[in-house]
């Protein structure tokens, strides 16, 4: 192999990730790198609604496709995007290191609380309304930039909810005519590997790449992402896993924000770790 080819999704922020995963892996196996840039379905159907559709799959199956077909040598995603299952003969062979995990509360200057708040996320929606039971709800789509002037410029909502790893990725640190508040894990509990960007291989080529990204992540993501599958859910179920060496926050519509301590051992059977906790909790 002369060239490594990554497998991405055309979006600024999904550029901006690929691109810290082509420096690291290109510099590491002493490799050119090329992008294969795809248009995924979630791409295409600007006019869907995600929640209706399920969100599974959506804005990771083309890329999938490109890796099983030989087109590409690994695939970068969002970890938030990436479905409990994953198709046969595909693995994670690691993720980044993990950035600010939360999410921020885009609020237009001048308000203290939002009466429309523009997400088309049940998780976002559900736990907001936990701290503000008046809010109503609108979807608005598009790319970080396209949203922020929605809020700021068109005023189609009084604030929208984003993750702060993307917009630190995108050098978002403030935006003219809003202002930005970040959640507090107890508040808004984070989507299952939020902030972490995954890289996927076909599964003969796992020990290939793994060695090169991040332990740490990998620990922590890898049991948020057993609760998923334990729970069968996708990017657009209201449910929510983030852990952290000592702590796990979760949060389901049935009961509510949970704060649980993590052992060590917790770690090491995650899949096992899931379903006790889940059972305890009365969701299995």
């Amino acid at each position: 192999m002369s060239k490594l080819i990554l497998a991405t999704r055309q979006s600024p922020l999904a550029l901006a990730q690929t691109t810290m995963v082509a420096s690291q892996l290109g510099a590491r196996l002493g490799l050119e790198t090329e992008f294969l840039k795809l248009v995924t379905t979630g791409d295409q159907q600007t006019d869907w609604s995600l929640e209706q559709r399920g969100g599974k799959g959506l804005f990771t199956s083309e890329l999938e496709s490109a890796l099983l077909r030989g087109e590409a040598d690994v695939a970068v995603h969002s970890g938030k995007d990436l479905p409990g299952a994953m198709p046969a003969g595909l693995a994670i062979a690691g993720y980044l290191p993990r950035a600010d995990p939360r999410d921020v509360l885009v609020l237009r200057q001048g308000l203290t609380t939002p009466a429309l708040v523009a997400t088309s996320s049940p998780r976002r929606r559900l736990q907001f309304s936990l701290h503000v039971p008046t809010a109503t709800f609108t979807t608005i789509r598009g790319n970080v930039d396209t949203r922020l002037r929605k809020i700021a410029v068109d005023r189609l909502a009084d604030a929208t909810i984003l993750a702060a790893a993307g917009l630190a990725r995108l050098g978002i640190h403030e935006w003219p005519g809003t202002t930005f508040v970040p959640f507090d894990c107890t508040r808004m509990v984070p989507a299952v590997a939020q902030a972490a960007i995954a890289i996927q291989c076909r599964v003969a080529d796992v020990a290939r790449y793994a060695a090169h990204f991040d332990a740490a992540a990998s620990r922590v993501v890898t049991l948020e992402r057993a609760f998923q599958a334990a729970l069968g859910g996708g990017c657009h179920t209201a449910f929510a896993a983030h852990a952290t060496v000592d702590t796990l926050y979760l949060f389901h519509e049935n009961i509510g924000v949970r704060t649980l301590p993590l052992a060590a051992a917790d770690f090491d059977a995650p899949v096992a770790t899931a379903a006790r906790v889940l059972q305890q909790l009365g969701l299995l």
